[in-house]
């Protein structure tokens, strides 16, 4: 028996959780749901991997389910705002699943494709609307959208919103939102602009935390590989020749980069995709779905198109650069060791990586072993070289 009936879902839910082979809640799913349901404001401190998006739609789903309304041209009962793409396509096709068979009027709405379909999906009036900041700000600009209906706001990783520049986006589209609704405010960490905000739009919230990093350190196996720069790519080559590893995502820092590694990986018959800004909308989501179908046995991206990518069955993550914010790192290798299954995540480190591997470890409260058994280690010192200041020479008379 499903352990979410404990939460007086309706019947319906609760059959898509089981065909999705959901047996028991996350520990956020047990402290969210309930709350939800009972229309409280909430603030949870939960990373990507801790069952978040079924946490805050299910109740979501469950409330409008329970209280079906005829909804007004050009509204929405819901809005989930959310910073990138990948994740507001996840996100949809979350809910759609859960709500199957509940009639609920559904739409995800984003840049980077033609407007003229979400801008007829919304004028028939929504139940639940996924935006990004962007592409709403537009629609609120033109007219083809209004609140005036809305029970629910969700602001989802709100820090990422923060690193990639959308902060007053979204402080302009809550302008534009009712006093009178129930607010869920998700991040990953609680800078102090978040908890500015959190205390701005928040009334008496339900005060969530969830962390992944116990999960993460235990069930991934972590190592570090010293070496020079010169030899990343026969490295990356060499680990990926081992037969273990089905699905592989991989982290670069920049996007001429990604697409650098994906021509290495093709040129060794090793199917493969990048993934990022650069690409047309068209692009990522293709090499996402032949990624998630095991089509593409690698996946190379960055950071900010990363974000949000819940693919099952990740068997390794590599850092091919180590992220320049050490809190990233278990956003990063928390893509393997899902639903409770064991990874494996490798990180290059070339000298002058060795001050902010050594803040990666601080951050986990712990070393990251050093593979020495590997045809390119290079010993370092322990702190890189600091370059010699060029003295100039004063001409004496």
């Amino acid at each position: 028996m499903s352990e979410f009936k404990e939460f007086s879902l309706l019947e319906s839910i609760i059959d898509r959780v089981s065909l999705k082979g959901y047996k028991q809640p996350t520990p956020i799913q047990k402290e969210c749901i309930p709350a939800l349901i009972n229309g409280n404001d909430l603030l949870g401190i939960a990373q990507t991997g801790t069952g978040k998006t079924a946490a805050f739609s299910l109740p979501i789903i469950n409330n409008l389910g329970r209280n079906k309304i005829d909804i007004n041209a050009k509204s929405t009962r819901s809005l989930i705002l959310t910073p990138t793409r990948e994740l507001a396509s996840q996100i949809m096709q979350n809910i759609d699943d859960y709500a199957d068979g509940l009639g609920l009027k559904t739409k995800v709405v984003y840049g980077g494709v033609g407007r003229q379909n979400q801008v007829d999906s919304i004028a028939l009036g929504l139940d639940i609307l996924v935006a990004t900041p962007g592409r709403l700000l537009d629609l609120i600009k033109t007219g083809d959208i209004n609140f005036k209906a809305l029970e629910v706001f969700v602001l989802d990783e709100a820090d990422t919103m923060l690193d990639m520049g959308f902060f007053k986006d979204v402080q302009r589209i809550i302008s534009k939102l009712p006093k009178n609704r129930q607010t869920l405010l998700f991040s990953a960490t609680m800078p102090a602009e978040i908890e500015i905000l959190a205390d701005a739009i928040l009334t008496d919230p339900t005060k969530i935390q969830i962390t992944a990093e116990t999960v993460t350190i235990d069930l991934i196996n972590q190592s570090v590989y010293h070496l020079e720069k010169s030899n990343k790519v026969p490295l990356l080559l060499n680990i990926l020749k081992q037969p273990d590893y089905e699905k592989v995502l991989i982290f670069c820092k920049t996007k001429p980069g990604a697409d650098i590694i994906v021509q290495a990986l093709e040129a060794a018959s090793i199917t493969a995709a990048s993934l990022h800004s650069g690409k047309t909308q068209a692009v990522r989501e293709e090499a996402l779905q032949n990624f998630k179908d095991s089509n593409l046995s690698v996946l190379v991206a960055t950071d900010v198109a990363a974000r949000g990518i819940d693919v099952d069955n990740i068997t390794l993550v590599i850092n091919y650069n180590l992220p320049e914010d050490p809190r990233n790192y278990i956003h990063r290798i928390g893509r393997t060791a899902r639903a409770g299954k064991s990874g494996m995540a490798i990180s290059f480190a070339v000298e002058n990586d060795i001050t902010l591997l050594h803040s990666i470890e601080k951050s986990i409260g712990q070393g990251i072993p050093v593979v020495t058994d590997q045809p390119f280690h290079k010993t370092f010192s322990a702190a890189p070289k600091k370059a010699k200041k060029k003295v100039k020479k004063r001409n004496r008379r």
